[in-house]
């Protein structure tokens, strides 16, 4: 069974209560750089699922938080 890269960390992520994926959040923030591609699946699929009002949000602390 071939599976990608997105499809290995949703599955990793997938069925964990809110306490759990805080922790893998945080603990991928605070790791090592090799989590960073699994930190943007997960963005990758807040995005898909936020409504443009949510979005743009998200943007404006992005924004704050680069300057």
């Amino acid at each position: 069974m071939n599976i990608t890269l997105r499809q290995a960390i949703v599955m990793r992520v997938k069925g964990k209560s809110e306490e759990e994926l805080r922790e893998v959040i945080t603990e991928s923030v605070d790791g090592e750089e090799k989590a960073l591609p699994g930190l943007g699946v997960l963005f990758e699929n807040i995005w898909k699922n936020s409504d443009a009002a949510l979005q743009t949000h998200m943007i404006e602390n992005l924004e704050k938080s680069l300057e």
